[in-house]
């Protein structure tokens, strides 16, 4: 009786991420480092860094190759990865080079499906366990599979370790922290009511994936995203099978990321530098490199964290630089897509008016979390609550 009960209300709490599949009538072209987009400004393409993960070194590579290769700066994304824009004609290999010297592409088959959140600062201070390890394991066998190649390049992972940042941030599959014992699987950011050890996470995780892979060639092979799938969560996770428990309320996430300096649980601090639009220039790389004592993380506020540093002293220099380091700052509430001259579909050009915007004091909505984009494509949208600031023929829309 009590089962039955259980497997009800399990269903239940996945029926809102039940959705009517779209028909996918091409193959999925999410650009990545080898497989690049053709942009008005020139080829795009994207770095994937799981977990928003790089080394100084590695930042240092990445922006040699934009100043060498394409336009000079590096785009941060919401999903914590690196754009590069306006590549020159054939420069794709060359970039492809670089990135496995760097040790940024260890995998070319698998490139596109290394998507990957994690919580910030995670193992430095909050969370109730430290998902560093999750993103290096779950990374390393997701590329040693040759069937997880397949997989979309927007099918996203997120790993929380408690404190709810990344867990509501609307990946297909993901892992929530709830003690030093207990993970929840989430599947399209709703729990599945599936528990499991800290150890046996990765696991889980890669295993929902290929249920993931399993229930899109059942369906047709189309659907991107866990949600596109019909009744997609409820079926991947009973093909999973094992005791479920009632499902928990994920964490909406935080409309803003960190800014400033953070204490660190060891007494040494880090200092979360927003990016403005998320547009990082070579001196603001090369300044963040120099500043960093080891690795460093980008975020999906399109910030980057320095972390274990011995004191907040660096922090004058990179606000300097024009880096954002104030938590009150309106660059924290606002994003934009490319806008033109970028992008050929765009109605105006976004950055430079949301950058006036931000200088006259004149962002609309009382300064709420707003995204600005040049068409209803509304590319780069933030998950959760944002207000979207829409370009028409005739001004913006609000909505």
């Amino acid at each position: 009786m009590f089962a039955a009960v259980a497997d009800r209300r399990w269903r239940s709490s996945l029926a809102g991420a039940m959705t009517v599949p779209p028909i996918r009538e091409r193959p999925d072209a999410c650009p990545g480092a080898l497989q690049t987009h053709a942009a008005a400004d020139g080829a795009l393409a994207r770095v994937r860094l799981p977990g928003g993960a790089l080394t100084a070194e590695q930042l240092r590579a990445l922006s040699t190759a934009a100043g060498e290769l394409g336009d000079g700066a590096l785009e941060l994304t919401s999903r914590g990865n690196v754009q590069l824009r306006g590549l020159r004609s054939g420069g794709e290999r060359e970039l492809g080079d670089r990135l496995a010297e760097a040790g940024l592409l260890p995998s070319a088959t698998h490139e596109t499906a290394r998507n990957v959140l994690a919580s910030v600062l995670s193992g430095r201070t909050g969370g109730v366990l430290d998902v560093r390890s999750w993103v290096t394991e779950f990374d390393a066998r997701m590329c040693a599979d040759p069937a997880l190649a397949d997989l979309p390049g927007r099918f996203l992972t997120a790993f929380d370790d408690g404190r709810g940042d990344v867990a509501g941030l609307g990946a297909d599959v993901g892992l929530l922290a709830l003690d030093r014992a207990t993970v929840a699987l989430l599947l399209a950011a709703t729990d599945t009511g599936l528990r499991c050890r800290p150890d046996e996470a990765v696991g889980l995780a890669l295993a929902a994936t290929r249920g993931f892979l399993d229930e899109r060639a059942a369906q047709g092979g189309t659907p991107w995203r866990v949600t596109e799938l019909a009744e997609g969560p409820a079926r991947i996770a009973a093909a999973l099978g094992g005791p479920r428990t009632d499902p928990l309320p994920v964490p909406s996430p935080p409309l803003t990321g960190p800014a400033g300096a953070v204490l660190q649980d060891d007494g040494r601090t880090a200092l979360v530098a927003v990016v403005p639009l998320g547009r990082l220039t070579a001196d603001q790389a090369g300044l963040l490199a120099s500043t960093a004592v080891g690795g460093l993380q980008l975020t999906p506020w399109r910030s980057v964290v320095v972390p274990d540093l011995e004191g907040a002293g660096a922090a004058g220099a990179l606000a300097a630089a024009g880096l954002v380091l104030d938590p009150r700052s309106p660059w924290l509430s606002v994003s934009a897509c490319a806008g033109r001259p970028g992008c050929a579909k765009s109605l105006a050009d976004v950055r430079g008016d949301v950058v006036r915007a931000v200088a006259t004091g004149t962002l609309p909505m009382g300064g709420a979390r707003q995204h600005w984009v040049g068409c209803e494509r509304r590319c780069g949208r933030p998950s959760g609550n944002v207000v979207d600031v829409v370009a028409t023929s005739t001004g913006y829309r609000i909505g």
